[in-house]
């Protein structure tokens, strides 16, 4: 596909096209985004945290939102205060959309051009959702923002041929006990061939060599629980990075065994963190795309040192705490 080409995606009344950069567009080019995990999109109020105890479930992200920083995992999942997602996390749920309905029609209709349709139809429910409204983009923010989305939904071709993808399942949730602790989450997809195998599609940019094991924690947990509610072991779990490349590797019981034990110690520690009331702030780049910035003095202190050392991309948006704090 030439990288300049005009192309136009129609949304409802709104024509738009755009020219291809030379670089290939990706979502999630700030590392602070939140991932797509729709087990964490809105948590269950009815499955609260009990009094002096950590939350009833842990899903990948909630996992992977700990060991980054216990004080921003303790004002989402024991406080449960919102976490509004930011554009390039809207994008990639649209996108995700997309693809999983797409991948739910026979196999003779998964062409770009239904995913068009798909697009179309489905983009008047996402330009009236709450998140959506909240971000409050222009014009040509919106353009911006359906063409991040449509990069990604038409980058599936770029890594397989979706009419020959034999799926066993779409949004596959996920509600288990890995070990000893209670893990939920969503897989994006389930197919055969040769075997029963795991695919999690990505927005973001695909990783360098050097950070792929810790990537592929998560959809070898997911090839775990699905192995513990089914009793089939999946064969191969995937990481479709939308656009860019696949990373596979082969379900073995050595892999399942180190990432079931990783999430076991997270576990734990979780559990002697919220006993202890002690949630350590863990300051770094990802202040600057933290929703509790401003709850954190620790958070406030890195904004306004890599701010005045250039240090934070001046798009990052909790600088706007930096703004409205008192002098």
């Amino acid at each position: 596909m030439s990288h300049t080409a005009a192309r136009t995606l129609d949304v409802g009344d709104d024509d738009f096209a755009f020219e291809d950069s030379t670089a290939e567009p990706t979502l999630y080019e700030v590392s602070g985004e939140r991932p797509h995990d729709g087990a964490d999109t809105v948590l269950d109020d009815t499955v609260a945290p009990p009094h002096g105890g950590p939350p009833p479930y842990v899903s990948p992200s909630s996992a992977s939102t700990f060991r980054s920083c216990q004080r921003r995992w303790e004002f989402r999942y024991i406080d449960r205060l919102p976490d509004p997602a930011g554009e390039a996390a809207l994008a990639g749920t649209f996108a995700h959309l997309v693809l999983e309905l797409l991948l739910q029609r026979p196999s003779e209709e998964r062409t770009v051009s239904v995913a068009r349709d798909i697009a179309s139809a489905e983009w008047p429910n996402m330009s009236e959702d709450p998140d959506f409204v909240a971000l409050g983009l222009d014009d040509e923010a919106q353009r911006r923002f359906r063409w991040l989305a449509w990069t990604a939904i038409e980058g599936l071709w770029a890594l397989e041929q979706p009419e020959t993808v034999d799926v066993v399942a779409t949004e596959r949730a996920i509600d288990t006990m890995l070990g000893n602790v209670p893990f939920r989450g969503i897989v994006d997809r389930l197919e055969r061939e040769d075997g029963l195998i795991v695919s999690d599609y990505k927005s973001g940019r695909a990783p360098s060599a050097r950070f792929r094991e810790g990537r592929l924690e998560q959809v070898l947990l997911y090839a775990a629980a699905i192995e513990a509610d089914t009793g089939e072991r999946p064969t191969h779990a995937r990481l479709l990075y939308l656009g860019q490349e696949t990373i596979d590797v082969e379900v073995t019981p050595d892999r399942l065994e180190s990432a079931i034990g990783a999430l076991d110690d997270t576990w734990n520690t979780m559990e002697q963190v919220v006993g202890a009331g002690v949630f350590e702030a863990t300051p770094g780049p990802l202040c600057g795309w933290c929703p509790y910035a401003d709850r954190c003095p620790e958070g406030l202190d890195e904004l306004a040192r890599r701010h005045s050392s250039g240090r934070i991309r001046a798009s990052a948006p909790s600088l706007r705490f930096l703004h409205a704090a008192p002098a």
